[in-house]
């Protein structure tokens, strides 16, 4: 099961181009020209700590960590700001032209990459060459960019794996064994094959959402997104073709919920109805089942992502990003390490569904015990900590990959799906049409 996009904060066109345009204008006199901070020694200073839709639910857990560490360190202020979701990026965007960002920011992986390839973070691994020691690689990677050598322009916070989960039930019903759950893009069709002539339309496998599941799958199924240049799209490959046209006999056959091709269904409402096979990649979804579909519930197992040719596996991580030219270089880093450390990360995990970047953390005896085997958040918990820590690269979403991209090749896929265009010609014109945004992109 692909991780879906809406578990990103999304990158729209709007904010890609306005940061290119910042990089045009100026943030200080532009992003090239941003100075470089320098350490002086000391810990000291009053620094802005922004975190993401954090309040008022870890209140008590943050404020927590700023105390403890102003308490360490009592030359230091830590001004703790909280932002909602909802507009994020946008906000990056003026505090960016307006020379204004905060010295630690929590980002996610997409608004890390729209700062950190126009030079306005710090590379944490030439600030701390041994810290990378300290962290989950999989993790650790994530912050790196192209083209930039083995810079990492954020400390990684707490990340969420991706995972299998899905019915015992409708798949032993479906002639299915559950101790023998798909391991690749290809076997998961094959699945759904079967799931759909077993159930009589009673129930489905897995939702179509395209927009979620690409390019996930793609990449998974060993697809290039991109050139080697990461600036034109080549995913018109036979495979891509074999995806689109996997889907469009599926949905022919009523593998997935007719209306999930073109409209988000509420996938919580069917998986506890007993009406999907497959549920969310997410350990938080098992969570949800748990408290709100105690009979299905029970019925649910957990297993490692499909992973597909390379064995990667969708991580959602958050980060923290150090301004370039913040004036207490010190006082920043040290408090970033300080969130991001192993007792911190354990702590918060306590207080909700995420996972330690920070390998100490990981290495915490709770997220090894699976307990009887039996309940599927706790297997969850720790199948999830086990994929972590021997996760590489995971199948990301490249940036280029925008809202508009992504909406431009899932119109022509949904076409395919629907049997009204072929499926070659589908994956040409998206390419096609993807190939278009990012020049128009460029341009700005």
């Amino acid at each position: 099961m692909t991780r879906s996009n809406a578990t990103r904060t999304a990158i729209a066109t709007l904010v890609a181009g306005a940061l290119l345009s910042v990089c045009g204008c100026g943030v200080s006199g532009g992003a090239a020209d941003v100075p470089e901070a320098k350490k002086s020694g000391k810990v000291a200073g009053e620094i802005a700590f922004r975190t993401l839709q954090l309040k008022p639910k870890f209140t008590a857990y943050v404020q927590g960590v700023i105390d403890a560490f102003e308490k360490k360190y009592p030359e230091v202020k830590v001004r703790w700001e909280d932002v909602p979701g909802d507009g994020y990026n946008e906000k990056l965007v003026a505090d960016a032209q307006a020379g204004a960002l905060p010295d630690v920011v929590n980002l996610s992986t997409d608004s890390f990459q729209l700062l950190g390839d126009r030079g306005l973070l710090a590379d944490v691994a030439k600030l701390d060459p041994e810290v990378a020691k300290e962290y989950v690689p999989g993790a650790w990677e994530q912050f790196k960019l192209p083209g930039k050598g083995d810079g990492v322009y954020a400390y990684p916070w707490y990340v969420t794996p991706e995972i299998l989960t899905y019915n015992k039930d409708l798949f032993e019903r479906s002639g299915l064994d559950p101790a023998q759950p798909p391991t690749s893009v290809e076997q998961f069709f094959d699945y759904a094959d079967k799931i759909a002539a077993a159930s009589g339309g009673r129930y489905s496998a897995f939702m179509a959402d395209p927009k979620g599941r690409l390019p996930g799958d793609w990449q998974k199924m060993g697809v290039p997104i991109l050139n080697e240049k990461q600036d034109g799209f080549v995913f018109d490959t036979p495979k891509a073709v074999e995806w689109v046209e996997r889907m469009k006999d599926l949905y022919a056959k009523g593998a997935m919920p007719k209306e999930s091709l073109l409209k988000s269904d509420d996938i919580n409402q069917l998986y506890g109805g007993g009406k999907l096979v497959f549920g969310p990649g997410s350990p938080g979804f098992v969570k949800d089942i748990k408290q709100n579909a105690p009979q299905v519930y029970a019925g649910t197992q957990v297993a490692g992502a499909v992973t597909g040719k390379l064995g990667h596996i969708g991580i959602y991580a958050q980060s923290l990003g150090i301004r370039k030219d913040t004036k207490h270089l010190d006082a920043a880093s040290e408090f970033a390490k300080w969130v991001t450390n192993g007792p911190n990360q354990v702590e918060f995990s306590k207080n909700a569904t995420i996972y330690p970047s920070n390998a100490q953390g990981l290495a915490d005896p709770r997220f090894a015990d699976r307990g009887d085997g039996k309940d599927a958040e706790t297997v969850a918990r720790a199948v999830g900590a086990e994929q972590l820590k021997s996760a590489a690269l995971d199948a990301n979403t490249p940036v280029q990959w925008t809202n508009q991209v992504g909406d431009a090749v899932v119109r022509e896929v949904q076409k395919a799906i629907q049997g009204e265009q072929d499926p070659k010609a589908a994956v040409r014109k998206a390419q096609e049409e993807a190939n278009q945004l990012l020049a128009k992109s460029a341009q700005k």
